[in-house]
Order: C-alpha cells, then sequence, then structure tokens
C-alpha cells in the first residue's frame, strides 16, 4: 500500500519538475509573442509582398501617360543572278541596311490611363487595409491562445493543489486507521482519491503543454523549450464591462479595416465602369518615325561611304491617328454591363460586412454580460462549497460523515474551483474581443 503511494508521489514529483523545466527556458512576453507573429507569419508576408505588387502596377499605369520608345535596325544580305533588263540577267551580290526610330504617344483614349492609375492606387491603399485587418486578427488570435495557456496553468496549480490536499489526507487516514479510529476500507477510498488526482494533474500538464504547442505553433518557433511570461490576471469586475454597444458598434462600423476594405471596393468597381466606358470614346494617337538605310553591291562602283549614305537617305514622318469605333459586336455594351454589376456585388459585400461586423460585436458583448455573470455565479459558488467543505471535513474528523460522502463534498468544491477559473478566463477573453472592436491596445 506505501509502495503504491510513494509510486504515485514520484510520478507527480516528475510532472512538476518537468513544469518547472519548462519554466527555466526564455519565456515569451504577450507583447513579444504578438510582435513576432506580424514580423513573421506567412500570411502576413503575403500581404506584404501584395503591396509590393501594387506598387509595381502604380509605376506600370504612370508609365502609360509617358511615349513609347522603338529602335530598329535590319541588315540583308543576298547573292544570286537577278534581271536587270529585260532578258539580261547577271550575278549580283548585295548587302542593305536600314536603321528606324519610332516613338508613339497616346493623345487621348477616353481616360482610360487616368482611370487605370487610379485604380491602381486604389488598389494598393484596400490591400493595406487588408494587411492592417489580417494583422489585428493574427493579434487577436495570439492573445486568445495566450490566455489559455495562462488558463491551463491555473488549472494546473489548481490540480496540483488538490494532489497535495489528498496527500495529507491519505497520511491523516492512515493514522486514524492505525489508531482504530476509522476502518480500513477508508484508506482505499483516500487511495483511489489520490490516483484520480494525478490523473487529473497529468491531464492538466498535458492540456498545459498543448496549448503551449498550439502558440509556438501560430509563432512558428520550435515547440522544444518554449515557454511564456505568467501574467498576473486581476480578477474580473464590472469596471471592465461595457455598459452599452452603441459607442462599439459606431466605432467599428467607422474605423474597422474589413469595412473601409470594402468602401475601397466599391470605389475600385466604380473606377472599372469607367475603363469599360472608354471603349465608346475615339482613341488619338500621335507618332514619329525616322528612318535611313545604306546599300552596297558589287553591280555598282564608287558608292558613297556607309555613313554617307545614312545622311543622304534619312527620313523623317509624322502620323496621327484617330479611331472611331463604331461596332465592337457588343463588346463594349457587355463589357459596361458586367462592371456596373460589380459595382452593384461590390455595395452588397459592404452591407454584408457591415451586418457580420454588427452581429460579431451583438454576440460578443452578449457573451462578456452572459460571461461576467456566470463569474459572478461561480464565485459564489466557490464560497459556498469552500464553506461546505470545511464543515464536511469537521463531521469527517468528529466520525460524523463517512470518506465517500466527504470525497462528494470535496469533489463539489473542485468543481466550482475550475467553474470559476472557466468563467474569469472566458469573461477576460470576451472583453479583449470588444477592447479589439473599440481600437483599444489587447496586449495591455
Amino acid at each position: 500500500m506505501r509502495m503504491k503511494t510513494k509510486t504515485i508521489f514520484a510520478t507527480v514529483v516528475a510532472l512538476s519538475l518537468s513544469f518547472a523545466a519548462l519554466a527555466q527556458d526564455k519565456q515569451w512576453t504577450l507583447q513579444e509573442s504578438v510582435n513576432y507573429a506580424l514580423d513573421n507569419n506567412i500570411t502576413v508576408k503575403q500581404a506584404s509582398n501584395t503591396l509590393l505588387t501594387n506598387q509595381q502596377d502604380i509605376i506600370a499605369a504612370k508609365g502609360q501617360f509617358l511615349p513609347s520608345v522603338n529602335a530598329n535596325a535590319n541588315h540583308s544580305f543576298s547573292t544570286g543572278n537577278v534581271e536587270l533588263f529585260q532578258g539580261q540577267f547577271t550575278n549580283r551580290t548585295s548587302n542593305s541596311t536600314s536603321l528606324g526610330l519610332n516613338v508613339n504617344e497616346t493623345v487621348f483614349n477616353g481616360f482610360r490611363n487616368t482611370n487605370l492609375y487610379k485604380q491602381s492606387q486604389l488598389n494598393l491603399e484596400s490591400n493595406q487595409l487588408e494587411l492592417d485587418r489580417i494583422k489585428d486578427d493574427i493579434s487577436l488570435n495570439v492573445v486568445n491562445a495566450y490566455l489559455n495557456i495562462l488558463f491551463n496553468i491555473e488549472n494546473l496549480e489548481t490540480a496540483e493543489a488538490q494532489y497535495e490536499f489528498s496527500q495529507k489526507q491519505l497520511q491523516r487516514v492512515n493514522e486514524l486507521v492505525d489508531a482504530g479510529a476509522q476502518p480500513r476500507a477508508d484508506v482505499y477510498d483516500a487511495q483511489a482519491t489520490l490516483s484520480r488526482d494525478v490523473q487529473s494533474v497529468t491531464v492538466a500538464e498535458n492540456n498545459y503543454e498543448l496549448s503551449l504547442l498550439t502558440l509556438s505553433q501560430l509563432l512558428q518557433v520550435p515547440f522544444e523549450g518554449f515557454a511564456v511570461e505568467v501574467i498576473e490576471i486581476d480578477s474580473p469586475s464590472e469596471a471592465l464591462m461595457y455598459n452599452d454597444v452603441s459607442p462599439i458598434l459606431d466605432y467599428a462600423l467607422a474605423n474597422r479595416n474589413e469595412v473601409k476594405v470594402a468602401e475601397k471596393g466599391i470605389e475600385i468597381s466604380e473606377l472599372g465602369t469607367e475603363i469599360s466606358k472608354a471603349g465608346y470614346y475615339p482613341s488619338v494617337s500621335l507618332g514619329y518615325g525616322f528612318g535611313s538605310n545604306v546599300f552596297y553591291s558589287n553591280l555598282q562602283q564608287n558608292e558613297d561611304p556607309f555613313f554617307q549614305q545614312l545622311n543622304d537617305q534619312k527620313s523623317h514622318r509624322f502620323t496621327l491617328s484617330v479611331n472611331i469605333p463604331i461596332f465592337s459586336q457588343f463588346q463594349n455594351k457587355t463589357a459596361v454591363a458586367k462592371s456596373r454589376i460589380q459595382v452593384e456585388n461590390a455595395k452588397l459585400r459592404l452591407e454584408q460586412t457591415k451586418l457580420n461586423l454588427e452581429s460579431n460585436i451583438q454576440r460578443a458583448f452578449t457573451d462578456a454580460k452572459a460571461a461576467f455573470r456566470a463569474y459572478d455565479a461561480a464565485k459564489v459558488s466557490l464560497e459556498s462549497q469552500e464553506l461546505a467543505f470545511n464543515n464536511s471535513q469537521e463531521r469527517y474528523n468528529i466520525g460524523a460523515m463517512n470518506a465517500f460522502d466527504l470525497e462528494q463534498s470535496r469533489l463539489r468544491l473542485v468543481n466550482a474551483e475550475s467553474s470559476l477559473i472557466n468563467a474569469k478566463y472566458d469573461f477576460i477573453f470576451k472583453t479583449k474581443v470588444l477592447d479589439f472592436y473599440l481600437g483599444k491596445p489587447i496586449t495591455e
């Protein structure tokens, strides 16, 4: 019997030493965790690369206002019989070289280039807002994972405290049995209770390590040796509770990034309609071309030098092109119609985004109020269970209660302690969500 007790004690000591070893490694603070996630998260990096692409799109859109310049050079060599006069053939070897430079500038194309430039700027602004939204979500996820670790630490401490109590209770029962004050069956009950508490410690330790694993994976850092700084979490108070959801809704609808992204989407779609309408307008462009050529043949003597021929045969060409659309096989009409549908869809997305945001905030507000009431109830329940358990212990010590009833009273106390911890962290996270929607720092 005592060997079994020693085995149980050794198991719990090993678990405690493992927990202590984890605590000796580098401890990540909440702010460090959030900052690291924002700097290294793959989704954030991908969104940042999208911004780099948008910046290149803006440069390309600016380039559409500039003229295009092309140079060309050609050289040809030919040899063989050619008919110089009717019926007279001769063997000729010739070299021909031509050089040219062309410049083209779009003067007017239905404001297409202007609207493309505006659209590229809006795309950059929209994706910047999307990046900010992604960072907000990641920050909230990190805070949630961090709080979950603290929650499991408190659960583990409670389980270890219960184990220590059960161990002392077993020693006390052994003393009473040896003195003949209680039956030996009470020892078996106390041993069973101690075994259950060891199991509870094991489960709590496993939950703690799983919560550490979740945060380490979220940060994308090695799990081995990963540990966090334990923050002292104050007990929830009514001062942390929001009395009215309206200010949160008003702020969120005016400032949340998902709403701004949807609003930018409408502007981008409207510019898309203007770009489609450009197909109805005539396009005007100016062109300039410069060219010259050189020709050598074995049939000619004393030909001018290469550069002399280039100078003598140079030419200039100026062009004005006007393209007036008359019938485009309904391509322009359907393009404008589809772009207008996109505008309507963008407006619907904005409306849906606002509805989703309002729903999430209302739910978070309701959950926070319910969590606070649950915490108050759990606190009162714990006080009652503590009094009931102390009374049960006194009755057990004088022989007025058996071991089974004492264990039932202790289990009610353990459940009350667990409920209080659950309610505490549930309320804290719910208020963090409301802070998040109100634009307050959630790492403080």
